[in-house]
């Protein structure tokens, strides 16, 4: 008999009854029934339930001695439970183990949480812990999932044809983007390395090396502050890049790895089917007010500036008259036709630091509310009539310049697909948006600039930028986005060094400025560049939503908190001045920071 076990604790069914057996795992509950003991022991695959009979006294003392999470190894009889202590919660719940030699392999001494329960422990005591968080039974099914998800996806990428290829971890600072993670070189005084933002470049020049089509579940490192959807620190992508290739291309490629993940770990929540539906970017701000639109929530806005234009309700038709910029929006309440309803909202507008939240509702076949009574029957019914409400339903409005707006537009539209129960949480509804823009006016600085990505291809390529208003210019730019959940963007390169020289001399950049920030991949597109494109999935993301968690540090085995600090390594820490000299460093402390 083997020395730790036979058998898993997630293995023994009723057939392996009368069957000799030994387990080893963690003591996860301990019971006393009067004449029998009982112990839950547990272990990675699952948990099972074994007895210590009252005659057995030296055992009994033995068990009672030890605490919970002690590490110990049984021996014993599987026996088949009676029918009405059958636990069909359990797989191993139709038999028992009846314990005739136990030894401990670990004494568990007094734990700082508990792991048999989900008590709602704080979380930095869950991370100073982690250890001990990772036993508890969602969060080790959290982690157990992420493995298979990673493991599938890597399966459906290698069947699309494509090939996985490692990029560096040291590599150089990138100017774009977010805040670099430095690493200091010994060799080089005063130079540093950077941990990558994203491996972009380097799968941009595979691509240009020849290679077809890569992937990766990559790493990249960013210093920017956390988010409830984004660990700080670190995260993983599904990196990949295509040669030779279309916007639709990509999609095809994607579609069905994203598609097929979703589908076998949705534990019987629908997925939306193929293709995926395309949104462009305008039509997605004014539907949705947001390019990352949770297509669960079945409320779409609809621009209603021409009934307040000109109407009693002096407040919009002011503004529509001062600015031709301003649109006022109107967000569907189906059902939500009560003063009450339409008061709580509009408190709930005021706590989000708005002035309010306009609304009418219906009933008895005609509007109510002061911007009814403002803009009169002839305007009301006709806002009714285009929204196709009824009485009991009610519609909101948010006014101004749509940029300025469309963040709490899109707030107030969630908001209430929450409040009125709209949303399925059984389902995972899947979009592009594309058509982004390539460009757009910065106001700061008076200035055409680019909107998102500088080295995406422009719809209409060299002759666009020529010809063409820069703000009306389009990028083969796109983003995936899964229940108002962004995964990627993702971007159809430009592999024309003249086209990039022109789109950035449109940003206001010249040709120097290119190369010297960018020398390296401008060289290598005049070297022989494919048409290329890609996109880069969040693995943190996808295992976030399969999980049905809204908090990325629950997929993440040993996550930063919020602050990027490590709680149970102590990181970052102060080093030694022995390896600061090492690499050629001097500390500059801001006022009130101490070298420890």
């Amino acid at each position: 008999m083997h020395a730790y076990r036979t058998h898993t604790c997630g293995a023994l069914r009723a057939s392996d009854a009368g069957e000799q057996v030994r387990l080893s795992g963690w003591v996860h509950r301990k019971r006393d029934h009067g004449g029998l003991l009982f112990v839950d022991l547990r272990d990675n695959y699952g948990l099972t339930q074994c007895v210590v009979d009252a005659d057995d006294t030296a055992l009994l003392e033995t068990i009672d001695g030890l605490s919970l999470e002690s590490v110990i190894t049984v021996t014993g009889k599987v026996v088949k439970r009676t029918d009405e202590t059958i636990n069909t919660n359990l797989p191993t719940g139709a038999v028992e183990v009846y314990i005739k030699e136990l030894s401990v392999q670990s004494r568990a001494a007094s734990l700082p949480m508990p792991v048999n329960q989900d008590a709602g422990y704080p979380e930095e005591i869950r991370l100073k812990n982690r250890f001990l968080d990772l036993r508890r039974e969602e969060m080790h099914r959290n982690i157990l999932l992420r493995s298979d998800i990673i493991s599938s996806i890597r399966r459906r990428m290698v069947d699309q044809g494509f090939r996985e290829f490692q990029t560096p971890i040291l590599t150089a600072s990138s100017p774009e983007g977010a805040r670099d993670f430095l690493v200091p070189s010994r060799l080089h005084p005063g130079q540093f390395y950077a941990l990558p933002q994203a491996p972009q470049q380097f799968k941009q020049l595979l691509m240009i090396s020849g290679f077809d089509r890569y992937f990766q579940i990559a790493p990249c490192f960013r210093d920017e502050d956390a988010r409830a959807d984004r660990s700080p620190g670190e995260f993983y992508q599904l990196d990949f890049e295509m040669s030779f290739v279309t916007q639709e291309d990509v999609f095809a490629a994607i579609e069905p790895v994203l598609h097929g993940v979703f589908e076998e770990f949705a534990d019987g929540r629908s997925v939306s089917p193929l293709p995926f539906q395309r949104i462009p970017y305008a039509e997605a701000m004014a539907k949705y007010g947001s390019d990352k639109p949770d297509l669960r929530n079945p409320l779409v806005m609809s621009d209603v500036t021409d009934h307040f234009r000109g109407s009693g309700f002096k407040v919009f038709a002011g503004m529509i008259d001062k600015d031709e910029a301003v649109r006022v929006f109107a967000i569907p309440a189906p059902k939500g036709g009560s003063r009450a309803f339409c008061d709580r909202m509009n408190s709930w507008a005021q706590a989000q630091g708005q002035p309010g939240l306009g609304y009418i509702f219906f009933r008895e076949g005609e509007g109510a509310g002061p911007i009814a009574k403002n803009i009169g029957p002839e305007r009301t019914e006709a806002i009714r009539t285009g929204l196709e409400l009824t009485d009991g339903d009610a519609v909101f409005f948010v006014a101004g310049v749509p940029k300025t707006f469309a963040s709490f537009a899109s707030a107030a539209r969630t908001k209430l697909g929450e409040d009125l129960e709209l949303i399925d949480a059984n389902r995972f509804e899947f979009c592009w948006i594309v058509d982004f823009p390539m460009f757009e006016y910065n106001e700061d600085f008076k200035k055409v600039d680019f909107s998102h990505n500088p080295f995406s291809m422009p719809q209409g390529g060299m002759d666009a930028l020529e010809n063409q208003d820069p703000l009306e210019i389009m990028a083969y730019q796109y983003d995936i986005v899964c229940n108002g959940v962004e995964l990627s963007s993702g971007a159809i390169r430009n592999h024309l060094p003249e086209v990039m020289y022109k789109a950035f001399e449109i940003a206001g950049y010249g040709p120097e400025v290119v190369d010297t920030r960018f020398g390296g991949m401008i060289n290598a597109l005049k070297l022989g560049a494919p048409p290329h494109g890609g996109s880069a999935p969040g693995i943190d993301r996808i295992v976030m939503l399969l999980a049905g968690t809204t908090n990325i540090r629950e997929v993440i085995a040993f996550p930063m908190n919020q602050m990027a600090q490590d709680l149970m390594m102590g990181a970052p820490a102060p080093v030694s001045d022995r390896q600061l000299e090492d690499v050629h460093i001097a500390l500059s402390l801001p006022d009130g920071d101490l070298d420890v």
